[in-house]
């Protein structure tokens, strides 16, 4: 699958703070280096649920967890065939994991700077001291080289290949199990990943410390959205009000207008199918900083539709279309005639968005002027602002639901609808419960709902070739 290039990639790191910044000087005056992360490099915090998640697949596969207490962890969602995401921890991409959809697990993808945070206990390569230098430089791991090999692992299981000493030179993925390999006297036992050059420093800090690191950068880019906004209001004297969802980014864009020309109200595309922690972060917003909240409802259009079309799929979403973009139209006719909406758009977000103009009208919305004052961010942007800020985000970001809206939405990855079906069983149940009714309608084989194919028709991807 192609690497999505959508904008500059601006992680950087300090050493000196052991922290994230969005640019080329920390706060603390340290310059900072660059991380290599594959593109689009939307870069956000793992929290607590991620860190659990993450260490329960490593403790799974290698016998112990990857990310320590105290050091600041970072994601990066990458093309796959379904879910992968890169874990940066010490400025360095240390892993990846990817959610095998077929099989419903995740696996773990380490590369070489992982072994400055954990020993493994299984799932281990022992070569010999003349093989070192090469697998070093990315040769594989051939049998005359093989000096040993934990019991159990199997042929395509990844594994960390050590040298006699106990230091890891390489990772990558077994060609040969462990029964096979022990006989070979000839061939490929592992074929070794290739070493991104990427320097690794490990310490412990708090997203406070980013925070503060990056203190001069969100000044910067929170006086150009402020500026943005100003601008845009002035030009277009209509009713305004913030495009709120209940995500991060409008929350963001909230913060971001109020400062600009204070308090106006917001618009809350109400389709009856969100999580009950978005409508709950609506009302908390509204009330922290005395907000009108106004607000369309169509859930009943949606199940009407759904009954005639069946559920909705990537590329044929009618739902936005029955359930957000109709309802806004004659929302905004009827309150204001025209309005003009301030939207968390961010260009980070797809191609779509990274070509969509900063200020634009939808074809169906024509009544709605709409501006992206955040365009420009990442969600690391996003995130730190977030948190200077002290806002109230919504819970589902700490229950490993990284893209607030419906629960069932057919762009959603499988691994995210596995976590729906684990976290929320009751809203899956129902949901499948309809499924199921659509399958037996219309004499669709079992394999539409256990693999998904209600939502699209799965296509095969290439691996990343820093994976593979």
């Amino acid at each position: 699958m192609r690497r999505s290039y959508l904008g500059k990639l601006a992680l950087h790191w300090c050493d000196h703070c052991h922290v994230p910044v969005l640019g080329s000087r920390c706060a603390c005056g340290a310059e900072t280096r660059p991380v290599p992360i594959t593109p689009p490099g939307d870069i956000r915090p793992a929290f607590d649920a991620d860190i659990r998640h993450i260490n329960a697949i490593w403790g799974e596969y290698f016998g112990s967890g990857l990310i320590p207490d105290g050091h600041l962890v970072l994601l990066n969602k990458i093309p796959d065939a379904d879910r992968m995401e890169e874990i940066i921890l010490g400025g360095s991409v240390v892993s990846a994991i990817r959610y095998i959809a077929d099989e419903e697990r995740w696996e773990p993808i380490p590369r070489r700077a992982a072994a400055a945070f954990m020993q493994p206990s299984k799932q281990r390569v022992i070569v010999d001291r003349g093989a070192v230098e090469s697998i070093r430089q990315g040769s594989s791991v051939l049998a005359p080289g093989l000096v040993g090999m934990d019991d159990g692992i199997g042929e395509g299981d990844e594994v960390f290949i050590f040298d006699e000493d106990g230091q890891c030179v390489g990772v990558g993925r077994a060609k040969a199990g462990t029964e096979d390999a022990r006989t070979m006297q000839r061939g490929m036992i592992v074929r070794t990943r290739k070493n991104v050059p990427s320097l690794c420093i490990p310490g412990r800090a708090s997203w406070d410390d980013a925070v503060e690191a990056n203190r001069t950068i969100l000044d910067r880019v929170e006086a150009e959205a402020v500026r943005f906004v100003c601008d845009v209001a002035a030009k277009n004297p209509l009713p305004a009000n913030v495009s709120y969802s209940g995500g991060k980014d409008s929350l963001a864009t909230l913060l971001i207008v109020r400062k600009a020309i204070g308090d106006i109200p917001l618009l809350f595309a109400d389709t009856g199918l969100e999580f009950a922690e978005t409508y709950r972060n609506i009302e908390e917003v509204a009330s922290a900083y005395g907000l009108e909240v106004i607000r369309t409802g169509s859930a009943d259009a949606f199940w009407e539709a759904f009954a005639r079309e069946g559920p909705p799929a990537v590329d044929k979403r009618w739902c936005c279309k029955a359930c957000k973009l109709l309802p806004v139209r004659d929302l905004i006719t009827e309150q204001w005639g025209e309005c003009l909406s301030f939207i968390g758009q961010r260009k980070y977000e797809s191609f779509a968005r990274k070509n969509s103009p900063r200020v634009w009208r939808n074809g169906v919305v024509g009544c709605q002027l709409s501006a992206a004052p955040i365009q420009h961010w990442t969600a690391l942007h996003v995130w730190l602002y977030l948190f200077r800020e002290h806002a109230p985000y919504n819970a589902l970001y700490e229950q490993r639901i990284d893209r607030i809206g419906c629960y069932l939405c057919p762009s959603s990855d499988m691994a995210v609808f596995a976590t729906i079906r684990e976290e929320f069983p009751d809203l899956w149940a129902d949901w499948q419960a309809r499924l199921v009714w659509w399958q037996t309608a219309h004499d669709l084989p079992g394999e539409w709902i256990e693999k998904g194919l209600w939502r699209r028709i799965g296509e095969s991807a290439d691996e990343d070739s820093s994976y593979s």
